[in-house]
């Protein structure tokens, strides 16, 4: 009866923490990089599948080629969204954990949204009384073009897709999503999480000028904030698409 014993009380067993369900800074960044790969494959292979269905000899001079095409561009980028995603399931399920709340796929409040898309408004605006004081293009060149050809050769719709649902769905699952989550929950905590995710949006655009990539940053920056404010990645998913959309409609009709 030593159990009974104020003097010998009876062992208690600490049972031992669960392993984290967060991958932290490294896991994250490792990963990260394996879902930009992914993403990085997706995109070629619709390309390469493009030449192979042509039967175009299978090097880089065909796969250039084809590329630069408005509608192989576009099957591109929407092929990016689902080897994205099956790269980000893959890491989220190696730690047992949910795959919304991971990314935390909530829906955000309509003043939530309100909020979000004024920022996003003022910001971009304030881009673009910079540009045209400084007498530059409102728009990178490359893009105009692009859009206006795929306009004209019948790939609007399917221009307006890749550039409004599935660039945006695949970078924002990688960047306020997969490494914001990991980061925030690092010795970066949500300041670093948000700074960094950011630098890696704005690589995954280095197409464009410094100017450009400079805009890319502190729009990235605001998506980061509402990311975490709202704890909604459909939040900045929805934004971004704004954003994207207003871009691509304002170019192919409007000339903007």
């Amino acid at each position: 009866m030593d159990s009974l014993n104020p003097a010998q009380p009876p062992l208690i067993v600490t049972p031992a923490e669960p392993a984290p369900r967060v991958w932290k800074f490294w896991g994250t960044a490792l990963w990260g990089l394996l879902i930009f790969v992914a993403m990085f494959v997706g995109q070629i292979g619709a390309i390469v599948l493009l030449v192979a269905q042509r039967g175009l000899p299978m090097d880089l001079a065909s796969i250039q080629l084809v590329g630069h095409e408005p509608q192989a561009l576009a099957l591109s980028v929407i092929m990016g969204l689902p080897a994205t995603l099956a790269m980000v399931w893959l890491a989220i399920r190696i730690k047992k954990a949910s795959f919304v709340d991971y990314l935390a796929l909530y829906w955000p409040s309509w003043k939530q949204l309100l909020f979000g898309a004024i920022g996003l408004i003022v910001l971009v605006l304030a881009w673009e009384t910079m540009s045209r004081a400084l007498g530059r293009e409102a728009t990178p060149g490359f893009m105009t073009d692009l859009l206006k050809s795929g306009r004209d050769k019948g790939a609007a719709f399917l221009l307006l897709i890749a550039f409004s649902v599935a660039a945006p769905m695949s970078e924002e699952v990688l960047a306020r999503g997969f490494l914001f989550r990991g980061w925030s929950a690092s010795f970066l905590r949500v300041p670093g999480a948000i700074i960094l995710s950011s630098l890696v949006w704005t690589v995954v655009h280095l197409q464009y000028d410094m100017y450009f990539l400079a805009e890319v940053f502190t729009i990235g920056l605001w998506f980061g904030y509402m990311r975490y404010r709202a704890n909604s990645l459909w939040l900045t998913t929805a934004l971004h698409a704004l954003n994207n959309l207003t871009a691509v409609v304002l170019t192919m009709w409007l000339g903007g």
